[in-house]
């Protein structure tokens, strides 16, 4: 079995925990949050609805600058102020099953670099990028926005017991 066949069905699983959390966000707690320091519900949610557009880029890409020199920087869409977390989180599902179908685990072995201004922020194999900074960067949001919602008085269970 691929390792992208693999990915695809971890996948498949914390997106639908994923999805039905970002359900329960209501529009009138999105600035909400623990403390001056800390981000905003609505900020999370983003945050998390936008992490799986990140795989088809890292799959075809060897980098991604985020703020390139002479260029725009990289800025997270307000997909919660506009009310399409869940329409833009299921079109960034489908576009990262997509951009998995068929992979083969040399890809994974493949080096990819993030980079801010042209500076090297890491660098590493693609298939450790997405368990890193997309499968366990999206469990890691998905615990912060579930705690803040639970904060905020949001009533939720747990993703893991639905």
């Amino acid at each position: 079995m691929l390792i992208s066949e693999l990915m695809a069905k971890d996948l498949a699983m914390e997106s639908a925990m994923t999805r039905s959390l970002l359900s329960k966000v209501p529009s009138d707690k999105l600035s909400w949050k623990p403390t001056e320091e800390m981000h905003t519900i609505g900020w999370n949610a983003n945050h998390l609805a936008e992490t799986l557009s990140w795989i088809p880029g890292i799959l075809s890409g060897s980098e991604w600058d985020i703020a390139p020199a002479g260029g725009e920087a990289y800025v997270t869409p307000d997909l919660a102020a506009e009310g399409k977390l869940v329409e833009a989180f299921d079109r960034y599902c489908g576009e990262a099953m997509s951009a998995l179908n068929g992979v083969p685990d040399s890809v994974m072995d493949e080096s990819w670099s993030l980079k801010m201004g042209g500076h090297v922020l890491f660098t590493m194999k693609k298939g450790d990028c997405l368990r890193k900074w997309v499968f366990s960067h999206s469990a890691h949001h998905r615990g912060i926005l579930s705690v803040y919602l639970r904060m905020a008085g949001v009533p939720i269970t747990s993703v893991y017991e639905e």
